[in-house]
């Protein structure tokens, strides 16, 4: 079941320059009469502060329920990728990124939790979701502390 619109699934991708830019894929879901839990991390994504320009540093977990679409998981990789030289807030990376996964594959529901790294001393975790949990779904924790420093 593959969809001939893929335009980066085994094909050579430079990535892309800006969020903007970046292409953010689907695939048809082979078991969408099914409520599950789908779960992508990223424990090195990456941005820029957009005042100072240095970067930022997150964990990030992205869980979805799927509906009749997946998100395609090299287009994702690419996508998020091209937040490296982007320049923005923690809150709008984060809300940013559970949107257009939305718009993309129009799940039953998506939750992100963005766990952020120290800036000028102070971590900022940034949590969004569609709505309430749909019931009978299995949503395990995200499995991420809280920053502790040394501690």
């Amino acid at each position: 079941m593959q969809d001939t619109h893929l335009t980066q699934l085994g094909r050579e991708v430079r990535g892309f320059d800006s969020p903007e830019a970046a292409v953010l894929e689907r695939v048809p879901n082979p078991q969408k009469d099914v409520l599950y839990l789908a779960r992508f991390t990223a424990p090195e994504f990456t941005s820029l502060c957009p005042v100072t320009g240095q970067p930022d540093f997150a964990h990030l977990v992205i869980d979805y329920a799927p509906g009749d679409w997946l998100i395609e998981s090299k287009s994702l990789k690419l996508y998020l990728g091209a937040f490296r030289n982007h320049g923005a807030f923690h809150e709008d990376c984060t809300v940013a990124i559970g949107r257009r996964i939305v718009e993309t594959a129009q799940p039953r529901w998506l939750r992100i939790g963005g766990y952020w790294y120290p800036r000028g001393g102070i971590p900022i975790d940034v949590f969004w979701q569609t709505g309430a949990v749909p019931e009978g779904l299995w949503v395990p924790d995200q499995g991420v502390p809280t920053y502790r420093g040394r501690g």
